[in-house]
């Protein structure tokens, strides 16, 4: 595209340059070869510095496509050891399954008979805990109106 655009440039340089010759003779040649020096030296730069970008750009997609490849080629590898993994996990679970069931068979009436035996003894806590947390409470209600009481009016 930038090529094009250059080649299209050098042309109308051309075509104008050759119309331009029979004045050229009343003009400072020397004047005249250095614009076109300078052109084609701007040129030369701009075809320079767009070509580095493209191959900076091709550098930059055979990175990518070659990471990527290796990605694809990793999980290839790797899908058959995960299905593998989780199949063997799935039999594990069901041949546990029969184990677990039966260790909750097992601590079910001992979790049941330790909350029946505790529940009392909180509930009997709970109890005496209670007047006293509440009396606190109206304490420190008494200590907090005395305090505001001791503050000067705002």
């Amino acid at each position: 595209m930038k090529f094009s655009l250059v080649a299209a440039l050098v042309v109308v340089l051309a075509v104008a340059h050759g119309s331009e010759a029979g004045s050229l003779v009343k003009r400072d040649v020397q004047s005249e070869v250095d614009k076109i020096t300078q052109l084609i030296k701007d040129m030369s730069v701009t075809l320079t510095g767009a070509t580095q970008d493209m191959v900076e750009k091709v550098k930059a997609l055979e990175v990518t496509n070659t990471a990527q490849t290796y990605m694809e080629d990793s999980r290839a590898q790797i899908q058959p050891l995960v299905e593998k993994v989780q199949a063997e996990a799935a039999k594990l679970q069901e041949q546990v399954k029969p184990f677990i069931a039966n260790i909750e068979d097992q601590i079910n009436p001992i979790i049941d008979n330790f909350n029946a035996q505790v529940r009392p003894l909180t509930d009997n806590v709970y109890s005496q805990v209670e007047p006293l947390t509440d009396m606190m409470g109206k304490f420190f209600q008494q200590v907090m109106d005395q305090t505001k009481a001791l503050l000067p009016p705002q």
